[in-house]
């Protein structure tokens, strides 16, 4: 496959970082992600009450079995 196919179909590699790209830019980027990944997952809290509870049960049976 010849390289400027590649570039038409996928553009640059995800992986590989902008080199225009700053440290503030990064951070913006990063703190953006993580309020949408909040917000998803308190979205699934909200409309699977059950497995929210399960999952809390499984969290203090852990703490309570934990040893320092």
């Amino acid at each position: 496959m010849p390289d400027g196919a590649q570039q038409k179909r996928g553009g640059p590699d995800p992986q590989e970082p902008d080199p225009q790209e700053t440290d503030a830019q990064r951070r913006r980027r990063r703190a953006q992600f993580l309020r949408e990944l909040h917000e998803a997952k308190a979205l699934r809290d909200r409309v699977q009450p059950r497995r929210v509870k399960a999952a809390r049960m499984r969290q203090a049976m852990r703490m309570r079995t934990f040893r320092w």
